[in-house]
C-alpha cells in the first residue's frame, strides 16, 4: 500500500520525533563547544591540510563533495522513471577525473597554487583572475547555493507538505540557527561521520527492497529490459547515446577540472602522486553509485509503480520500508548535511567576494571589522538571491530533478570547459580570447539557460534540441570563437611557459598508470555488461 507522501509526517511515531530532537540538540550542544574551543586553539588552517592528505582522504573529500541529499533524491527519481542510464553521469566521469589526475593536477601543484582564478591570474594577468574571480562567485550561488536551497526545499516540502517558498526560508532560518550556535562548525565535524550514515542508509534501504521484492534476480526481470541498458539507441526522448557521449563532457570537465571545491582536495595532497592516486580513488566509490543511489528508485518502481511524481521514489522508499525511529532519524540527517551544504556555499560566497573582490579592488586599505562587515552583507544577500533563484528552479516545467540539475549545470560549465581546456592544450590561446570567452561568452551561455529553462520552455517549445547537446553547442560556438579570436589577435599576450616551469610538471608513476589501467578496464567491462538488455 503506498502512503501518499503528504502523509509522511503521519508516518512518524514518538521514536522518531525524540530521535530528531536529542539529534538536534546533540548538534548544538558539539556545535557551542565547537565554537567556544576554537577561542582557545590557533589551529583553524588545518582546514586548508597544510599539503598533508593521502589518497584515501583525498578520495572521501571529493567524494563526499560530489554525494549529498540532494543527489539521493534525484538518482532514485531517475532510476525510478529510466532505469541505470543515469550511472552514466557517474561512470563516465572516470573519462574526466583521468584528464584532472593527468593533464590538470600537475600544472596546479607545479605552479603552487591555492585557488582556480590565482592559476589563470598567474598565465593572464589580473584581468582574467578578476573575471573568474567573478564567474566563481555567479557559479558558487547558482550551482552550489541555489541547487542545495533547492534540493533542501523539495526534501522539506516533501516531508512537511507546505509550498516551495515556506520551505526554502525554513530552511535558511535553519541553517542561520546553527550558525548562530556554532552548529555549522559542528556539521563540519561531524560531516564525515553524517556521510557514513547516509551511506549506511542507502545499503540498509536497498538491501531492504531488494529483500521485498524477491532477491537479485527479481530486480533484473520486473522492470522493463532497456532498465539495464547504459546506453539508449539515438531516437530515445529522454537520454540518446550521442546526447551523453557529447553533453556530458563539458559539464564533466567544468565541475572535476576546474571547481575549486573539487580541486581542491588534489591541492592540499602531500605530493602529486597521492593526489593523483586519490582522484583514481573517487573513480572507483562511483561505481558505487549504481547499487547505493540508483537502484533504490528501480526498486521503488517495482514496489510502488504509481507514484505521481518520481521525485518522490526516495522519500516513498524511506517512510515505507525503513521501521519506527530511522525514519525520524533518516530525515534530520538529510536537512542537517543540506545545512551543512548551504552553510559551506555561504561560506564559499563570502570569502570569494570578501576577499577577491572587496578588498582586492573596492576598498584594498579595509579593516578587518570591514572584512567582517562586508562578508555577513554578502550572506544575507546570498541567501536572499538563492531564495529566489530556488523558487525560480521550482517553477521550470517538464523536467525531473535529476534534470534539472545537470541542466543547469550545463548552462555554467562551457565558458569553464572552453577556456581550461584551451589554456593547458594550445599555447597560443591569448589574454583577450580568455577574457572574451570568460565575461561574453559566459553571458551567451548563462543567457541561454534562462530562455530554455524559463522563457521559452523546451516543454511548450519544442526547437530546443536536448539539453546535453545544447551545452555541447554553447562548447563548440565558444571553442570556435576563441580559437577565432587568438589568431586574430595574434600579437596579444600569450602565456609561455619557462624551463623552470615545464620541468616542475612531474610525470605519473608507476602505482598512478597501474591505478588508471586498472580502473579504465573495470569501467569497460561495466559498460560491456550493462547493455544489450
Amino acid at each position: 500500500m503506498i502512503i501518499a507522501m503528504a502523509n509522511i509526517l503521519s508516518r512518524l511515531t514518538a521514536l522518531d520525533y525524540a530521535i530528531v530532537v536529542a539529534y538536534l540538540l546533540i548538534l548544538m550542544v558539539i556545535g557551542y563547544f565547537a565554537s567556544f574551543g576554537s577561542k582557545k586553539k590557533k589551529d583553524e588552517t588545518l582546514f586548508l591540510a597544510n599539503k598533508s592528505l593521502g589518497w584515501t582522504s583525498i578520495g572521501f573529500n571529493m567524494w563526499g563533495t560530489n554525494v549529498g541529499p540532494s543527489m539521493l533524491l534525484a538518482c532514485a527519481s531517475i532510476g525510478y522513471s529510466t532505469g541505470i542510464v543515469a550511472v552514466n553521469f557517474e561512470w563516465y566521469a572516470f573519462v574526466f577525473l583521468m584528464l584532472l589526475a593527468l593533464v590538470f593536477a600537475p600544472r596546479y601543484i607545479a605552479a603552487k597554487v591555492s585557488t582556480m582564478p590565482e592559476f589563470m591570474g598567474n598565465r593572464y594577468g589580473d584581468s582574467t583572475r578578476n573575471i573568474l574571480a567573478w564567474y566563481a562567485l555567479i557559479k558558487i550561488l547558482i550551482s552550489w547555493l541555489s541547487l542545495g536551497l533547492f534540493a533542501g526545499g523539495f526534501l522539506v516540502r516533501q516531508i512537511l507538505g507546505i509550498p516551495m517558498w515556506q520551505s526554502v526560508i525554513a530552511l535558511v532560518s535553519f541553517a542561520g540557527l546553527f550558525t548562530f550556535a556554532g552548529g555549522l562548525k559542528a556539521i563540519a565535524k561531524v560531516n564525515v561521520f553524517q556521510m557514513i550514515l547516509l551511506i549506511v542508509v542507502s545499503v540498509t534501504l536497498t538491501v531492504l527492497g531488494v529483500t521485498k521484492v524477491g532477491g537479485i534476480s527479481a530486480l533484473f526481470h520486473k522492470v522493463p529490459g532497456n532498465y539495464w541498458n547504459l546506453i539508449r539507441p539515438a531516437n530515445d526522448p529522454n537520454y540518446p547515446w550521442y546526447a551523453i557521449l557529447l553533453g556530458y563532457p563539458v559539464s564533466a570537465i567544468a565541475f572535476f577540472c576546474t571547481d575549486q571545491a573539487m580541486v581542491q582536495s588534489v591541492l592540499g595532497a602531500k605530493n602529486l602522486e597521492q593526489g593523483q592516486l586519490g582522484v583514481n580513488f573517487i573513480g572507483w566509490l562511483k561505481i558505487l553509485s549504481l547499487p547505493l543511489f540508483i537502484v533504490t528508485g528501480i526498486l521503488c518502481f517495482i514496489l510502488f509503480p504509481h507514484l505521481t511524481d518520481s521525485n518522490e521514489a526516495y522519500m516513498t522508499m524511506v517512510t515505507n520500508l525503513f521501521p519506527p525511529g530511522m525514519n525520524g532519524l533518516v530525515i534530520v540527517v538529510l536537512i542537517a548535511v543540506l545545512v551543512g551544504t548551504i552553510g559551506s556555499s555561504l561560506n564559499s560566497l563570502s570569502t570569494v567576494f570578501t576577499m577577491d573582490v572587496y578588498a582586492k579592488k573596492i576598498n584594498p586599505n579595509a579593516e578587518n571589522k570591514d572584512l567582517v562587515r562586508v562578508g555577513r552583507i554578502t550572506v544575507v544577500v546570498g541567501c536572499l538571491f538563492a531564495i529566489g533563484m530556488a523558487l525560480a528552479i521550482d517553477s521550470i516545467k517538464g523536467l525531473n530533478l535529476f534534470d534539472i540539475f545537470q541542466s543547469v549545470l550545463g548552462f555554467i560549465a562551457p565558458p569553464l570547459a572552453v577556456v581550461f581546456l584551451l589554456t593547458v592544450f594550445w599555447k597560443r590561446t591569448t589574454r583577450m580570447a580568455v577574457n572574451f570567452i570568460l565575461s561574453v561568452g559566459s553571458a551567451i551561455s548563462l543567457g541561454t539557460g534562462v530562455l530554455y529553462l524559463w522563457i521559452f520552455p523546451a516543454k511548450v517549445y519544442h526547437f530546443w534540441p536536448h539539453y546535453l547537446m545544447l551545452s555541447f553547442y554553447i562548447f563548440a560556438v565558444l571553442m570556435i570563437l576563441a580559437v577565432i579570436i587568438s589568431l586574430a589577435n595574434g600579437s596579444g599576450f600569450t602565456y609561455v611557459a619557462t624551463e623552470q616551469q615545464t620541468s616542475d610538471i612531474a610525470k605519473p608513476t608507476r602505482r598512478v598508470k597501474i591505478a588508471w589501467i586498472a580502473l579504465v578496464i573495470v569501467m569497460v567491462l561495466l559498460y560491456l555488461f550493462f547493455n544489450g538488455h
